[in-house]
């Protein structure tokens, strides 16, 4: 069986090496670059199955190798980082990362997100979903409801799409936190009601009128008026 390639995308030498040590070790093919640029190169030539990625790089930062690696490929992207604010996790995960590490982190715990992002099924089949006159096309990523068209980034459509799939069902704040983000921001965070300001904005173009509706103390659900 082959074992799963990952590319590791770090400047730190100490890190790189500890990474490169411990995850061979754990029996994945590993090769590691030094900056973004290198970073890229080696996406394209090594094909791996997944990317650790330091956000701050000499050069072209992590954030823009994200970006420009979701252009033409969906590689699961796991953003290394100091930084631990919430703002900082946010930048990573709209950029295209699918997880977000802050250093210093232990060993065991990398391996556990890697073995679950590398457990994740293969996309789907493009299809679009529909609650009332509000569609989702999941080729696309993109929205529409009646005449309006939208645009959404990484985390607003996997909202949106978790809410369209379960349409009238109360979804909890721990449900979202799991299905969305697949970690805990933390109590404190608003980054739920954050996103679900932003879903709002967009599907209540022209005055169109809520869809998305807080079941305060529990979460939220998509539902018509017509439903209460």
């Amino acid at each position: 069986m082959t074992q799963p390639k990952i590319l590791i995308v770090e400047d730190e030498e100490r890190i790189r090496n500890f990474l490169q040590r411990g995850l061979s070790f754990d029996g994945y093919t590993v090769e590691i670059a030094q900056d973004g640029k290198q970073g890229l190169h080696m996406h394209e030539e090594f094909g791996p199955d997944l990317i650790l990625l330091d956000v701050m790089l000499p050069g072209m930062d992590g954030l823009d190798v994200c970006r420009r690696i979701r252009e033409t490929s969906n590689v699961p992207i796991m953003m290394l980082t100091a930084k631990e604010a919430i703002e900082d996790r946010v930048a990573g995960l709209d950029a295209g990362a699918d997880d977000y590490l802050v250093k210093p982190f232990a060993l065991d715990e990398l391996n556990a997100r890697i073995r679950a992002l590398l457990r994740r099924a293969p996309a789907s089949p493009p299809q679009i979903f529909r609650f009332g006159n509000l569609e989702l096309d999941t080729g696309t990523r993109q929205g529409q409801r009646g005449e309006y068209h939208f645009d959404l980034t990484i985390k607003e459509y996997e909202l949106l799409e978790l809410f369209m799939k379960n349409p009238r069902n109360v979804l909890t704040r721990d449900l979202i936190y799991d299905r969305v983000w697949g970690y805990d921001f933390g109590r404190e965070s608003n980054i739920i009601e954050v996103y679900v300001r932003y879903l709002r904005q967009k599907t209540e173009q022209g005055g169109m009128s809520r869809l998305i509706h807080t079941v305060r103390g529990v979460g939220y659900v998509m539902r018509e008026e017509s439903d209460a």
